[in-house]
């Protein structure tokens, strides 16, 4: 089962230049390799099988910059044109803008992505970057989306395969009674209490009724 858990990271000057760099490059990518597609299809009446590799030649800053995000970026643009093609309610793909959030994602490749500690390890990047880690987690790192909203705050999504644990068989088997004071009893005598919500909605229906009643004694009266 994949998961993805999401934690606030706390980059260097220099990790964040790199970070808007591979901003940069994943956005130009992704529209320049659109806009090709666009003018291949006016010109020929065909789709464009495009590829970031094919770009470096020309633009060797790409080179700069971790080469999964720019297949990831790919990959985003033709997931947007099947989705286009699929569902006659979606709008065809838009060019990515330079203002507001930024994001791009890359895979873990025998262990190119680590999280240790407090500091996580991404492709490219010589140093680590500083983590809040406030969820731990079990499973193997598939893939990490860094992101930076708006608002100037970075985030790392980290996407992990985790293994479902099944619960053990046992052959006993129970009678289950629904209460009212207890939510349940089984029929071994374990008590399973009412939630706290329905506790709150028993208190709003008695509240209710009383309102119902002075009501009803109100009319009789009248």
């Amino acid at each position: 089962m994949l998961k993805a858990y999401k934690y606030r990271i706390y980059p260097t000057k220099e990790q964040e230049e790199y970070f808007a760099k591979v901003f940069g490059c994943v956005r130009f990518i992704y529209n320049k390799m659109l806009h090709d597609r666009i003018e291949h299809y006016k010109q020929t009446g065909e789709m464009l099988n495009n590829t970031p590799a094919q770009y470096k030649k020309e633009y060797s800053f790409l080179k700069e910059v971790d080469s999964l995000a720019l297949s990831n970026a790919q990959l985003n643009l033709e997931k947007a044109y099947k989705k286009f093609f699929r569902d006659k309610k979606t709008a065809f793909p838009k060019f990515k803008k330079k203002k507001g959030y930024q994001s791009y994602t890359t895979n873990n490749q025998n262990g190119t992505v680590t999280l240790e500690g407090s500091y996580l390890k991404v492709p490219k990047l010589k140093t680590k970057i500083k983590i809040k880690q406030h969820r731990q987690f079990e499973g193997k790192i598939k893939s990490v989306t860094i992101s930076k909203t708006p608002t100037g705050k970075y985030y790392a999504s980290i996407l992990v395969e985790e293994e479902i644990k099944e619960l053990p068989k046992i052959d006993k088997k129970v009678g289950i009674d629904l209460g009212i004071k207890e939510f349940a009893i089984l029929s071994d005598g374990t008590k399973v209490e009412n939630p706290k919500w329905l506790r709150k909605t028993e208190k709003r229906i008695k509240i209710i009724q009383k309102s119902l009643l002075r009501k009803q004694k109100t009319k009789q009266k009248l």
